[in-house]
């Protein structure tokens, strides 16, 4: 045997045997099913590395091949093979435990590269049992740094362990501030492209006019200051993880060229003929009500529905108080090894009190903030409460508006006092506040300039 053995199931004569062809001249051996009658057949005699099987069938759906595997144990790895524009059947089949979801027509070429990331998984498909390999080296401290043992931090370790070596696009939603990056490297950690590069980009902090370039790269001469060709984040990320964070603030134009990019799998850089093929998993983030934005016309309907196939959402701190100490005590270990002292801090009992009257707007970045002052202001091996300076006048900033830069009736995100305060406790330091907010340093100094603080 030359490779791994794979099962073709396809009720299209001609179609199924253009695959074969197309996998056994990069020397896979292959065997095939008309229907799902033939597939179980076929699993009965053998196991395979992967299936890949159409989703509509003579005698029943790839989604009931899908589930059957799943109930049992099987190892193999299923891709199914949707028509064009049935969105709704790659999320349903990536739900059911599918690997990866192709859009017909398949080209041979796309073929080879969704089966060839399928053998790289050595784990079953999400909706499987449990996995017989160990996970990747580097999962273990990446699923660390996700501290905290209550309900809300055990259902996101589980739901990213269970979804990590599948290609299913994640969306996470959480208010700033909670962590979505680490969720998003502690699944590319845990996934079979653990290995490949992680690829974080902030879609609000790119000017529109530069987005195609960054994401997808140009060719030389493509526009004026075009010397060389240059890749994209798209390419970048080939192999690995694509991080798209506050992905609810690409312009619609974009948003159109990125729902191409997730059907097709290839991009075209600036001023290229051609499109170039790309093997990335996407990961979006947003602090923003999505589901909303596509109610209210800002966010393409199909593009939320291509992302949204997996939620996760990060809680916020106040939904998780009981993790509160153990998030202080791993921020204030990694601030002493960062500062070089001989032991962490420890926060008393009247400390962590203080802490737990306070409703952190900002979640763990505000805390870290927090500690990282009063770690400046009173070293020593014990912080207590007097060294906890907590805001004046809690800011209570509702999920969704406090990074928006104006609203829609272009009023400030919160009143004027509470603004200036806030910079005053911060000794008037810009990033340290916009941190803390949640914001960007550009939007902060846009309202201290309205609100003529600036």
């Amino acid at each position: 045997m030359s490779g791994p053995s794979l099962l073709i199931v396809e009720d299209e004569p001609d179609l199924r045997q253009l695959y074969a062809l197309a996998l056994a001249k990069v020397g896979q051996e292959v065997d095939e099913a008309g229907d799902l009658a033939g597939a179980r057949q076929r699993l009965a005699e053998r196991r395979y590395g992967v299936v890949v099987t159409d989703m509509r069938l003579p005698d029943g759906s790839g989604l009931d091949l899908l589930r059957e595997l799943a109930q049992g144990g099987r190892p193999e790895r299923a891709i199914v093979i949707t028509a064009y524009g049935s969105a709704d059947n790659a999320v349903q089949a990536l739900k059911a435990g599918a690997f990866d979801y192709l859009t017909k027509p398949v080209s041979p070429a796309r073929l080879r590269q969704a089966i060839q990331a399928a053998l790289q998984a050595h784990a079953p498909p999400a909706a499987g049992p449990a996995p017989s390999s160990p996970p990747p080296a580097a999962a273990a401290p990446a699923l660390q740094r996700l501290i905290g043992d209550s309900a809300a931090m055990r259902a996101v370790r589980a739901t990213l362990q269970r979804v990590a070596r599948t290609m299913a696009p994640v969306l996470i939603s959480g208010e700033s501030g909670t962590g979505k990056e680490l969720i998003a490297r502690a699944l590319h950690a845990c996934s079979h492209r653990a290995e490949g590069p992680f690829v974080a980009v902030n879609c609000g902090a790119i000017p529109p006019e530069l987005l195609e370039s960054e994401l997808f790269g140009h060719k030389r001469g493509a526009f004026t200051g075009a010397s060389g060709d240059r890749p994209g984040l798209f390419q970048a990320a080939h192999g690995g993880t694509l991080f798209l964070d506050e992905v609810a603030d690409l312009p619609l134009p974009m948003q159109v060229k990125l729902l191409r990019v997730l059907q097709e799998r290839a991009v075209r850089p600036v001023g290229a003929v051609a499109e170039e093929p790309v093997d990335v998993r996407i990961v979006s983030a947003t602090h923003k009500d999505l589901a909303r934005l596509v109610q209210d016309g800002r966010f393409r309907h199909d593009l939320y529905y291509r992302l949204n196939v997996i939620p996760i959402h990060a809680p916020a701190l106040r939904e998780h108080p009981e993790d509160l100490p153990a998030i202080a005590d791993a921020i204030l270990a990694r601030l002493a090894q960062r500062d070089g002292l001989p032991a962490a801090p420890r926060l008393t009992d009247a400390a962590l009190q203080r802490l737990r009257q306070h409703p952190f707007p900002g979640n763990v970045r505000e805390l870290e903030n927090l500690l990282e002052r009063a770690l400046a202001l009173h070293p020593g091996p014990v912080l207590d409460a007097d060294a906890i300076e907590l805001p004046a006048s809690p800011l209570a900033l509702p999920q969704g508006t406090a990074a928006d830069v104006t609203t829609a009736d272009d009023e400030a995100p919160l009143p004027r006092a509470q603004l200036q305060a806030l910079l005053e406790r911060n000794r008037w330091n810009q990033s340290r506040t916009a941190r803390e907010l949640g914001w960007t340093l550009a939007k902060l100094r846009y309202w201290m300039q309205r609100l003529g603080l600036a």
